[in-house]
């Protein structure tokens, strides 16, 4: 394959990744919906999470003037200039991944919020992963070191994603179903993007308007958890009733993004394969398994994977996420192999602490790297890939998107 071919191929993978993203992007999921499903009367806007300011938009485009007044929290620098022209929402920025004052804050302020508005008040409640870290309103007893503190002891005694969310649920006064209880009854529909595997509410953003029947208080807990929980006042679960009027609808997952991906491949003419299992796993890992694939039994055309994978990290990490080592191992195995390119980006538009998406690589991006002096190994060691794919031209970078269905991988074998 020469290289204008190759050229081609990495052309036609960035275009069928960006389909995917635009399908549950959170103004188009948003907009789409509201206009398949027409609502009437006056609503309050409450749109939390990384895709926030885009979701609120979808909203506004629909129904225009009968969003009365909105609350928008969202992560820094993703709040949408367009959004700041509208004199009657409140827009926040708020601290992700780790939740910090502002975190507080914006708890606070949504309480404040939703307590304002009159008992007649209708809400329209947009989610998004990430809302559970933007916004948090802590249980009596408990405080953010507390918080900081759990979480660590929650991550280093083994215990799975359900059984840590059980108790940080506990300790909020919003999650776990809890912010219904300001809510108090009032007509509310909740619009959501997933964020998770299986796309359970409850998990989306700690499930702030999902009952979830538990009680910690009967858990036998470890002495580590027990310590830092003494004098807290566990929040109990709303009742049953707080949730009569309250009407949820998931509008966009991983798997709309798979499927608008693949509907742009077929645009391209190209042979479709999607992968229907969930992508998982250590990062580096994943790509061999992927890339062996590929080169040796995989069909000529597209193929689709999605879900989320995991990286270890060394002491002090350099530049990079798990989208772009993946791409960075996948690099090495493709040396050789001049007719498939690789491309593995997080929805949201950032992977891992950087402002990029992931990679895009093929058999010519270890060449590349070298040919600035640079030997993707040392980088692939201290979790550097960042700088090899800035250097050897294959990072993607997108900018927020406004969503988060979590990563996609895109591989064109000819």
């Amino acid at each position: 394959m020469d290289i204008e071919q190759i050229e081609h191929a990495r052309e036609q993978a960035l275009a069928i990744f960006e389909a995917g993203v635009a399908r549950v992007k959170g103004f188009n999921a948003v907009a789409d919906y509201l206009t398949q499903n027409p609502i009437a009367d006056d609503y309050h806007l409450i749109s939390v999470g990384k895709a926030g300011s885009s979701m609120a938009l979808g909203a506004l485009s629909v129904l225009k003037g009968r969003i009365v007044s909105g609350l928008v929290i969202t992560k820094h620098e993703h709040i949408e200039d367009e959004l700041r022209e509208y004199d009657n929402l409140v827009c926040i920025e708020s601290d992700h991944p780790v939740p910090g004052d502002a975190s507080i804050a914006s708890g606070q302020a949504l309480l404040d919020y939703i307590q304002q508005a009159d008992q007649e008040a209708k809400f329209l409640v947009l989610i998004s992963g990430g809302a559970s870290s933007l916004m948090e309103v802590l249980a009596t007893g408990m405080s953010l070191e507390k918080l900081s503190e759990l979480n660590k002891v929650l991550l280093s005694i083994g215990y799975d994603i359900t059984q840590m969310n059980q108790i940080r649920r506990a300790v909020s006064h919003i999650k776990g179903g809890r912010m219904a209880n300001y809510i108090n009854g009032r007509e509310t529909l909740a619009l959501l993007i997933s964020d998770v595997p299986g796309d359970n509410p409850a998990v989306i953003g700690s499930g702030p308007l999902t009952a979830v029947d538990e009680d910690i208080s009967r858990l036998a807990l470890p002495a580590a958890i027990s310590n830092i929980l003494e004098g807290v006042e566990f929040t109990p679960p709303p009742a049953a009733e707080q949730f009569d009027n309250l009407e949820m609808h998931i509008i966009a997952t991983l798997e709309d993004a798979k499927q608008a991906a693949a509907y742009q491949a077929e645009k391209l003419g190209l042979e479709v394969i999607i992968h229907p299992e969930f992508m998982e796993g250590d990062a580096a890992e994943k790509a061999r398994e992927l890339c062996e694939y590929l080169i040796h039994a995989a069909e000529h055309g597209v193929h689709i994977w999605g879900g989320e994978t995991s990286l270890i990290l060394p002491s002090n990490p350099g530049r990079g996420g798990r989208n772009q080592h993946l791409a960075a191992i996948a690099a090495t195995q493709l040396t050789g192999h001049d007719n498939i390119v690789f491309l593995a980006a997080g929805t949201d538009g950032t992977d891992g602490p950087t402002p990029d998406a992931g990679g895009l690589v093929d058999f010519t991006t270890v060449a590349k790297g070298a040919e600035q002096g640079c030997e993707i190994t040392d980088f692939i060691e201290a979790a550097n890939v960042g700088n090899f794919l800035d250097l050897s031209g294959d990072l993607v970078t997108t900018g927020p998107t406004g969503t988060n269905v979590m990563d996609l991988v895109i591989a064109i074998k000819f």
